[in-house]
């Protein structure tokens, strides 16, 4: 199961971090963040942070990166459950 998290990981940073601005390719990669999420119960720090800017993007600009990222980035709160307080160390 590991494997396929890594694997689904890569190809949405890949595609997140290449798509130019205006791509749907954009929403698509937070929407399968959320998946992931959702289905693995857990994200790299690298694709949370990738899950986390075209959320941002799509807020700020719906012409920029759609919808879909945001709805995948309230998944990944949702399902790594980020609105709880981390124990302390």
């Amino acid at each position: 199961m590991n494997d396929d998290a890594d694997f689904v990981e890569f190809w949405c940073v890949q595609v997140g971090t290449r798509a130019v601005p205006g791509s749907p390719l954009l929403g698509l990669a937070g929407l399968c963040l959320g998946q992931t999420a959702r289905r693995l119960g857990r994200l790299s720090d690298e694709a949370l942070a990738l899950a986390e800017s075209p959320a941002a993007r799509a807020e700020a600009e719906p012409t920029d990166v759609d919808g879909r990222a945001v709805d995948g980035y309230d998944d990944v709160w949702s399902f790594l459950h980020l609105w709880l307080p981390r124990p302390e160390p």
